[in-house]
């Protein structure tokens, strides 16, 4: 664990303190095409702006508006969406409604593809995921930001709650119930979709069953933090793509692989034992004698 969780505050590495890291710091700004100048994530007023954070010796990108670096993940996704030679553009937070009305939740970014006259000839549907964190970032990154060159070697690691990734919540909570919901719709209506994610966070999903590119109706695009230390910056790189099929990613994520039920029924034994006080009947069957006797 290092000493702190810090690895980017308001796009600049901790220990950046060039003229225009501080300004960025001063002024809470985002460097990273946010939908105004300044960063908005948690709270505008007081916002939080911490766009990753180290875990171990990597760096996880923890704000989703962090991936839009040179806007490289569009270009990306429309390799992937449309033919060679398309003219396309970029909408951002699109609201998706069901059947009845009722909305799914906003798209992230469309990308749509338009003839001369701007007619819309296709689109397709990207999507950002990054990691959530436990325990408490915002303590960390105020006492840090209070006093950055004071502050920039704290060590954190003795406080309660130090922040970690919790790639968990990221895939159970965000990332499948937006692939069930707007997902399922795009995929009803036949059109392709991209997921942006982190190469930390996709190595905890599920293995994916990968498809030919031209056979695909995802695209998984996955991207590192690669510090530049002539520049003192961390580069967004594309590390590789994933191609699948829709439900096939959909039921490996969604679907938990069962253990051994011995495991789970030794569980129910304890519990049950606690509930009866064990040992006041000693002829009173136990769950796991009921459950092998049926197997006979």
């Amino acid at each position: 664990m290092p000493d702190h969780p810090l690895a980017e505050v308001f796009g600049f590495p901790v220990d950046n303190f060039s003229a225009n890291a501080e300004r960025y710091r001063r002024n809470k700004l985002c460097p990273f095409n946010n939908k105004v100048p300044s960063c908005t994530k948690d709270k505008a007023e007081n916002p939080l702006g911490v766009c990753s954070i180290f875990d171990a010796n990597k760096v996880v990108v923890t704000c989703p508006v962090r991936f839009r670096q040179d806007w490289l993940i569009v270009d990306a996704a429309a390799n992937f969406f449309f033919p060679p030679g398309t003219t396309w553009t970029t909408l951002r937070e699109i609201r998706l409604n069901d059947k009845y009305g009722r909305s799914a939740g906003n798209i992230d970014l469309v990308l749509v593809a338009y003839d001369a006259v701007g007619h819309i000839l296709d689109f397709g549907a990207l999507e950002v995921q990054a990691v959530y964190i436990s325990g408490n970032i915002r303590k960390a990154f105020e006492y840090y930001i209070a006093d950055p060159v004071k502050h920039v070697n704290m060590n954190w690691s003795k406080q309660r709650f130090y922040p970690r990734p919790d790639y968990l919540s990221s895939s159970r909570k965000r990332l499948a119930p937006q692939l069930i919901y707007k997902g399922g719709i795009l995929h009803a209506w036949g059109k392709k979709q991209a997921v942006v994610v982190d190469t930390h966070f996709f190595n905890t999903l599920p293995h994916l069953d990968e498809v030919d590119p031209q056979d695909a109706e995802m695209a998984w695009l996955i991207y590192d933090l690669r510090l530049n230390e002539q520049e003192q910056l961390y580069e967004l790189v594309h590390s590789r793509s994933v191609y699948t099929r829709f439900d096939a990613a959909l039921n490996k994520i969604t679907i938990a692989e069962p253990g051994n039920i011995q495991g789970f029924i030794e569980q129910l034994q304890e519990k049950l034992d606690e509930k009866l006080e064990r040992g006041s009947s000693p002829d009173t069957p136990t769950l796991s004698d009921i459950m092998s006797n049926e197997d006979i």
